[in-house]
């Protein structure tokens, strides 16, 4: 039973986290971003199966993470405080053409960023091409070009 409260701790905490870490970080991972998931992997490895390496122990920890996400897709499902909460909501970067700054930075994103989306689902160039780009609560970036783009 320690074990399952213990994983049940860290899925929460690494949830937690990753909310914070931002959608970005999740949605567009580069090769740090998969470093970091594989250190704190390793990281909390130990912290999870402790001294009891067995078939058994590694079964019952696999069913206590996907029943831990089975729940937290329920709650997402029924409580739309609760999805918002863990998943966030789109965030509108880019406005009639223009860049929302603030919202740029909360979301650690640059222009750059922006431009290389438009590139890649619409071969936009400019930003004066574009008439809105969305972070998605998936991470992903929508481009919305002008219609005489």
């Amino acid at each position: 039973m320690d074990s399952v409260i213990r994983m049940a701790v860290i899925y929460l905490f690494l949830v937690a986290i990753f909310r914070v870490a931002g959608r970005r970080t999740l949605g567009e991972a580069t090769t740090f971003d998969l470093l970091l998931v594989l250190i704190i992997s390793e990281t909390v490895q130990q912290a999870l199966v402790k001294d009891d390496s067995s078939i058994t122990h590694a079964l019952i920890l696999v069913i206590t993470l996907v029943m831990l996400e089975v729940g937290m897709a329920f709650l997402k499902q029924r409580s739309r405080l609760f999805s918002a909460l863990t998943e966030g909501s789109p965030v509108v970067l880019v406005r009639d053409g223009q860049p929302q700054r603030e919202s740029l930075r909360r979301e650690r994103m640059g222009d750059d960023d922006i431009l290389e989306a438009a590139r890649q689902t619409h071969g936009l160039a400019r930003m004066d091409q574009i008439a809105h780009v969305v972070l998605e609560r998936t991470g992903k970036v929508s481009v919305v070009p002008r219609e005489n783009a």
